[in-house]
């Protein structure tokens, strides 16, 4: 990569992240990205751990694979790398040495999930089992938080002491990891910034609770860029946004004016592929500094080029995906089933499109997709690509219609900065 452009860190611009499971869709990211009007900076390099796992690459492929496409496309604006949900040291080394620039924090295994379903008693027995986990505890009680919105945040016994419970470990972990990230660059004098993922949570992220995990890593010195809360609403995998639009922008309002308030630092969507209707709420709530992650959206993107050109291997992958999706949906938040799709049987070639991955000339202005067969096929990419067959037979297509695949990345991607930059 000596002779490739490096990444940078991008601080409070606006930005979006552009994840790429195969490593040959950054020439549509950077179409998409040109086209736009470049008010919004690209992440190209962006992938979790968990992604590279089920795909079988490595930090560096990633790196190389966006670097190249991006040179070769004739990219030369900054480039941010997205080193996503970290949870290790060891996962900070691989990305830190590929040259990552952005790491993105997920202490989601700390979490405790069923914290706001308890009763009081339970709640004060859970608290003091791990009462050490939450020194910060008596420091927020009592306090009262007024946001420029008219909202106030009242920090009650309760409030601190559900929010200590839930987050107590995941504040502890995520404090030690920032500090890791921290010691790995002073050693070598790289910049970095760092992005907090809470968004992996059953129940939204209360105003409260966005306060103290925020102000409790800032006190510690984490140089937090960007904090990803669970917002209002269903954010699933693949599709658009599923709740009130009006309701979600008051909540957009708040949490950006917390951000505001301790940082600043920007609001950060993950699971952000396709929620066009929320785009705009979002850049207008934020004043422009958010960032949005995408990632299995250029993996469909790609499936429709098969789709166009290799309809039989199209079928073949919706019939495995079908096979393998009640195991591979397992940690995504998704609401599809088996049964509420047709088989790929029942459906003709412009059906299956529609039905699998939906065309945009169908869906209303200002709208994502909404067909759950989309969510079939986004939960099982990494059983499809390390098939045997399967997972070279799609490379094929691709390598084989870059044109094609360029021209539909460019097309989908020019909707979601264009809906991002109209709330700017």
């Amino acid at each position: 990569m000596d002779d490739q452009q490096k990444c940078v860190t991008l601080g409070l611009s606006p930005s979006f992240g552009f994840g790429d499971r195969i490593g040959l869709a950054t020439p549509g990211h950077v179409k998409a990205m040109q086209r736009s009007g470049g008010r919004i900076e690209p992440i190209f390099p962006q992938q979790s751990i968990r992604e590279m796992t089920r795909t079988g690459r490595t930090p560096e492929q990633v790196m190389n694979d966006a670097l190249t496409g991006a040179k070769q496309a004739g990219w030369e604006g900054r480039i941010g790398a997205d080193a996503d949900h970290l949870k290790t040291p060891e996962d900070v080394d691989a990305t830190a040495a590929a040259g990552f620039t952005f790491f993105t924090i997920d202490p989601s295994d700390e979490v405790d999930q069923k914290a706001d379903d308890y009763d009081e008693p339970t709640l004060r027995d859970k608290f003091m089992l791990n009462r050490e986990a939450a020194p910060w505890y008596e420091s927020y009680l009592g306090k009262s938080i007024s946001l420029p919105t008219g909202t106030k945040i009242e920090l009650t016994e309760q409030i601190c002491m559900r929010a200590a419970v839930k987050y107590g470990s995941a504040i502890k972990r995520a404090i030690e990891l920032g500090d890791y990230i921290k010691a790995v660059h002073q050693t070598k004098d790289l910049d970095y910034e760092i992005e907090l993922s809470v968004d992996e949570t059953d129940q939204p992220t209360t105003l409260a609770e966005h306060y103290i995990i925020a102000d409790q890593c800032l006190r510690a010195g984490m140089k937090l860029v960007s904090l990803a809360p669970r917002f209002i609403g269903e954010l699933e995998k693949g599709v658009d946004y599923k709740g009130d639009i009006p309701t979600l922008e008051a909540s957009l309002n708040d949490h950006a004016a917390i951000a505001e308030l301790l940082g600043p630092y920007k609001l950060s969507l993950h699971s952000g592929s396709d929620k066009l209707s929320m785009y705009t709420v979002l850049a207008r709530a934020t004043k422009g500094r958010f960032h949005v992650k995408t990632a299995g959206t250029s993996y469909l993107e790609a499936l429709r080029v098969v789709a166009r050109h290799d309809e039989p291997l199209f079928r073949r992958i919706i019939q495995f995906g079908r096979s393998r999706y009640n195991v591979d949906k397992a940690t995504y938040h998704v609401s599809a089933t088996n049964e509420s799709v047709p088989a790929e049987n029942q459906l003709d070639a412009k059906e299956l499109e529609q039905t699998y991955l939906e065309c945009w000339a169908d869906v209303p202005q200002g709208q994502g997709f909404t067909e759950p067969g989309r969510q079939i096929l986004h939960c099982t990419f990494g059983s499809t690509l390390t098939d045997p067959e399967l997972g070279t037979a799609v490379r094929a297509v691709l390598e084989s219609y870059p044109e094609t695949y360029c021209e539909v990345l460019t097309d989908h991607f020019c909707r979601h900065l264009d809906a991002l930059t109209a709330g700017m």
